[in-house]
């Protein structure tokens, strides 16, 4: 794996995880008490940590890892960073590896075993959960014969509602009901929300991504950080009162859309 540092020059670099003792890092926070009242959202953390332990930390006692090009090249970390007298490198949330889900997913989460993945066991190339180690992973060679679980895709697991709503009123509405708003995180779900969405009597339908004003950037509403996208060409509009609804018909493509503005919505059942 390929973890990213900053330096206190206000320089950016990248180091192998497995070559570096330990570092500081920097969290960031994100939630309405920080939106309302305009709190700081970055925290230097001066713990000494490998990059697992730091992503682990800041996703204990804050959101995660600084994320994103509007908060590792923000005011807000070049001010902390340049703050300190002393030279030092710290941890932030950019990495690289080769692991992937085989839907094709690439979420960020990560629930190794450190005290079983060793540099050998990081050279297989199948996961594992460890069951009797609270669930966490390991991972083994791919012909080795375990048991296994599966999922069912099905599109039972969102629901269009046919009421026209602010996208506010639609999250309370979801939240109240539901698991939320729908977030969209990779190609599959896309489909399932077009296929729910040819139904709408509207020709948008909220989903649960809306513009941060306080970080700079598009957050779901289930946190995670926009990795897939699917905006239609200049149907992106940066703003504190954006958030984005997916067009009814056509490619069913992501549009910027005032939260005003009222729509049928998809809510998640799981």
């Amino acid at each position: 794996m390929d973890c990213n540092v900053i330096t206190c020059d206000y320089k950016k670099g990248r180091v192998s995880e497995d070559k570096l003792l330990r570092d500081v890092f920097v969290c960031f926070s994100f939630g309405f008490i920080e939106m309302k009242k305009d709190k700081k959202t970055l925290h230097l953390i001066t713990k000494l940590m490998n990059w697992t332990e730091a992503q682990s930390y800041c996703r204990s006692n804050h959101t995660d890892l600084a994320s994103g090009l509007n908060q590792v090249d923000g005011k807000e970390i070049e001010a902390l960073m340049k703050s300190k007298n002393s030279s030092f490198r710290a941890w932030v949330g950019l990495f690289r590896d080769s692991w992937r889900w085989s839907d094709g997913s690439d979420f960020s989460f990560r629930y190794w075993d450190m005290q079983l993945f060793n540099d050998t066991q990081s050279n297989k190339k199948c996961a594992m959960t460890l069951l009797n180690r609270s669930g966490k992973w390991s991972s083994d060679e791919c012909d080795k014969e375990k048991p296994f679980f599966c999922y069912d895709a099905i599109t039972d697991k969102m629901i269009l509602i046919k009421e026209n709503k602010t996208w506010e009123e639609a999250l309370n509405y979801c939240e109240n009901n539901y698991k939320g708003l729908v977030s969209i995180t990779n190609p599959e779900v896309q489909g399932w929300v077009q296929e729910t969405a040819k139904n709408a009597d509207s020709p948008y339908v909220w989903i649960g991504l809306s513009y941060k004003c306080t970080l700079g950037l598009w957050l779901w509403v289930s946190d995670y950080v926009v990795c897939y996208e699917k905006w239609a060409t200049e149907g992106k509009t940066e703003g504190c009162d954006m958030s984005v609804g997916v067009d009814r018909g056509g490619q069913h493509e992501w549009f910027s859309r005032r939260n005003n503005e009222t729509y049928n919505f998809i809510c998640s059942k799981q």
